[in-house]
């Protein structure tokens, strides 16, 4: 009898031993869940945004950090301490663009759209000048570009690469754009994809206001502007420079490049298409061709709607033929005036501009003092 009173006791405590265990861990289980709200409380979301939210936040760990502006030589629309400011929780676009770059310059009306739009949002967008060409690391030169195109965001100078190899950038236009946060979350190199972009924009935005408390939603139509249309077999861009036809030479005569020399070079009977051809005296440079005799022509074989050249020269008026006649005011560009085109800044000049794409051969008749970077197209 004692025996199983015993035993009885001995069960009974172990049942109580385990009901105890039990509601310990539960206990601790509630405590657990209760610490991880408060350590996500802690970051300052849980202030403006219900918990259960907080899973539609990426994890902005997993985006790289954007670099610091460096090796920045001068700057446009602003100073170094007001930028510095200007960035602290803002969403930022960092535009990487040269000013005698076609393809930048089409980008420009939609960064002013936006810049128009969501400045007051908390958009913030620094225009990075990385030059390609020496004339264009002149800052001169660099506000002039800017004025000309109503830039009135905060530009810096990048003339040495150092930002642009801090991004690892390798494109003219590039756009890096972070959330306010610094986490570099959207990347787009070349022109299109604006509706994308914009679309990135507004969410980092309305991330951005939730996350600081602020009571603003942005506005979630996007900018609806004409774009530019390429054609299909569109000739590509073409270097006069030695230095950058490097694995795009494109130059037709048969003597080719000659570094630091100037050659005489002649047109020959038979044209590749995409190909330039020089005829007179010019001189070779690292980025462009010079010429040096008292009359020069350029000839090519393009497919395009608009033709662009880079060139300088001081008042210098070159004559503009479409396959084998003056250029007449439906293809003439907007800096060919009575099929003349006169060359003074060194910028991009339009000297073509068809009312639909095509083939055709250009000439340029040129004069002593003319200079010429590139062929671009569009």
């Amino acid at each position: 009898m004692r025996k199983e009173i015993k035993t009885a006791i001995i069960g009974a405590i172990i049942i109580i031993i385990a009901i105890g265990g039990i509601g310990v861990f539960f206990t601790s289980l509630d405590k657990t869940v209760q610490n991880s709200g408060n350590q996500i409380d802690t970051t300052g979301k849980n202030n403006t945004t219900p918990q259960g939210n907080f899973a539609a936040y990426p994890d902005e760990s997993n985006y790289p950090q954007a670099p610091d502006l460096t090796g920045i030589a001068s700057y446009i629309n602003t100073i170094p301490e007001e930028l510095k400011e200007k960035m602290k929780d803002k969403v930022v676009l960092y535009d990487f663009w040269t000013y005698s770059c076609i393809n930048c310059i089409r980008t420009f009306p939609y960064l002013k759209a936006w810049n128009d739009k969501y400045a007051d949002k908390g958009l913030l967008i620094i225009g990075v000048h990385s030059p390609e060409f020496e004339f264009e690391k002149d800052p001169n030169n660099v506000k002039m570009a800017a004025q000309k195109y109503g830039l009135t965001y905060p530009i810096v100078l990048d003339s040495d690469h150092k930002t642009w190899d801090a991004f690892s950038n390798r494109y003219w236009p590039a756009e890096y754009i972070t959330d306010d946060l610094g986490h570099i979350r959207h990347t787009h190199f070349g022109e299109g994809e604006y509706d994308q972009t914009e679309k990135v924009i507004q969410q980092l935005l309305d991330q951005r206001a939730k996350r600081l408390g602020l009571n603003i939603t942005a506005d979630q139509s996007v900018v609806n502007l004409e774009s530019h249309e390429f054609s299909l077999d569109q000739t590509p861009e073409l270097y006069f420079g030695y230095d950058f036809a490097d694995g795009r030479n494109y130059f037709g005569n048969s003597q080719g490049f000659s570094p630091e020399n100037t050659v005489s070079y002649t047109i020959p009977s038979n044209l590749e298409k995409d190909h330039f051809y020089l005829d007179g005296q010019w001189q070779n440079l690292h980025d462009s061709m010079k010429l040096s005799s008292d009359n020069g022509k350029i000839i090519l074989p393009y497919t395009a709607q608009d033709v662009h050249i880079v060139a300088s020269g001081q008042n210098t008026a070159i004559q503009i033929l479409l396959d084998g006649k003056p250029v007449t005011s439906n293809d003439a560009g907007q800096d060919t005036k009575n099929g003349t085109a006169i060359i003074s800044e060194n910028r991009l000049y339009n000297i073509i501009s068809s009312k639909q794409a095509g083939s055709h051969t250009l000439a340029i008749i040129a004069h002593p003092g003319f200079e010429i970077y590139t062929f671009t197209f569009g």
